[in-house]
């Protein structure tokens, strides 16, 4: 059975804070497994380092997109993030 899937580019259309929360919790995650590592802003900020609390990190997403870890895969009220592979 096919799916409709649903695109979206979050770096033309941002997350809104409410968004990524409303993600965040359906995930079961934490904010700090959505961080991209790889990301440029994610080693300027030392995040690695920092003892950034979940509020921090959620408006750090917002403001530059880049950290968060993608694709972000929604369905229904399952969420998967970073590589997916495809089952065939």
């Amino acid at each position: 059975m096919k799916k409709e899937i649903e695109k979206r580019d979050f770096f033309k259309d941002p997350l809104t804070e409410t968004e990524l929360k409303k993600i965040i919790k359906i995930s079961g995650k934490k904010p700090i497994e959505f961080l991209r590592k790889r990301d440029k802003m994610y080693k300027e900020l030392d995040l690695e380092n920092s003892k950034k609390t979940d509020a921090q990190l959620i408006k750090l997403m917002i403001k530059h997109p880049g950290l968060i870890l993608r694709p972000i895969v929604i369905d229904g009220n399952k969420v998967t993030i970073g590589k997916i592979q495809k089952i065939i």
